[in-house]
């Protein structure tokens, strides 16, 4: 069996090739651009070198031709698409690089899919719960029906491959699954996220390296916190558990509070909390924020039995464990 995961070397796709290689026995074809850092996936690389289960391709979500080239030399039983411009505070200065590679991108390779004769793959088409946006109060928890309210230009983008993948699933016959992960998190996060970026700032401000001062942005915003690595596993049963083509289901974990009190949990890891002090930068708020991010997640837990194991605070020390590593280790890093 053989596997494409889109978007291998991010976060989620480097922890989703690490399950894939543990726990089955196929081939893992992942796609990054001749450019995109490496970082998440160095540990991977000698079975990259040594064609062991694990092959990096070349494409583009914005190249037509490159991700058709993608496809017919993968030959996907199973394909997990998880590349996207997935920042939301940067797609309000790039909006319409978000909109066209998640958007475009999506339907270029779903085209690319249902174009390659003698294959008829499960796909996975990841959105966002950042289709709900501003969700009133009263609805939450948040379930599949409720609807779009988009609050970024991101946002936006993530409703567009949400009703593409849907209607392939409807007008082609694929069999497209589509997820709406919440708030998932830990060891490789990026720190444009706001609770990477508390943990890098406080691995920085224990290693000297800036004054004890967390620059923050809307501390407000209440969220549902998983770990990546249950985001993954559950994305493995999506595929594999009686796969609905044109399902959609929101996933997310169960344990939720603030931003400011994941900040607060993850000051008082440090040695230095008592020196450490908060203060609001105008640049990290975004215009407007999708600031109620509760999932109801029971119809996904009905359909494949999955629930998160992973507990908040082994997540928040995993991801400060993992910042503290790359700052032993010498990396140097903007102030973000």
């Amino acid at each position: 069996m053989r596997a494409l995961i889109t978007g291998i070397t991010g976060m989620v796709g480097s922890h989703l090739a690490d399950y894939l290689l543990e726990h089955t026995d196929w081939d893992i074809y992942g796609v990054c651009r001749w450019r995109s850092p490496l970082d998440n996936v160095q540990h991977l690389l000698p079975r990259v070198n040594a064609k062991d289960r694990l092959f990096l391709l070349h494409g583009d979500l914005r190249d037509a031709l490159s991700l058709q080239q993608v496809v017919n030399e993968s030959r996907p039983d199973y394909v997990f698409h998880l590349a996207a411009q997935s920042y939301p505070l940067t797609s309000f200065s790039a909006p319409i690089e978000t909109l066209d590679t998640n958007i475009n991108g999506t339907a270029r390779l779903l085209e690319a899919l249902r174009r390659c004769s003698a294959i008829d793959p499960v796909i996975h088409v990841c959105a966002s719960s950042e289709v709900f946006g501003r969700v009133p109060r009263e609805k939450l928890p948040i379930n599949e029906e409720c609807s779009f309210h988009p609050a970024s230009p991101y946002a936006i983008s993530k409703v567009g491959t949400d009703l593409i993948g849907r209607f392939y699933a409807e007008a082609y016959g694929q069999k497209i699954l589509t997820t709406r992960m919440f708030t998932h998190t830990g060891p490789r996060r990026g720190d444009v996220f706001a609770e990477s970026s508390f943990a890098k700032q406080i691995a920085m401000i224990e290693a000297g390296q800036i004054e004890p001062v967390i620059l923050v942005g809307n501390l407000d915003s209440l969220r549902t916190w998983s770990d990546v690595r249950d985001a993954v596993r559950a994305y493995y049963m999506l595929v594999t558990v009686n796969p609905i083509p044109g399902s959609y289901y929101n996933i997310g974990g169960c344990y939720s509070c603030s931003v400011g009190e994941m900040l607060r949990f993850l000051i008082a890891l440090s040695p230095l909390k008592d020196a450490i002090t908060v203060t609001v930068d105008p640049s990290r708020l975004r215009p407007i924020d999708a600031d109620l991010q509760v999932p109801d997640t029971s119809k996904f837990n009905r359909h494949c039995g999955w629930v998160p194991r992973i507990p908040f605070e082994q997540t928040m020390q995993d991801l400060l464990e993992y910042w503290r590593g790359r700052i032993r280790a010498g990396e140097k890093f903007l102030t973000r």
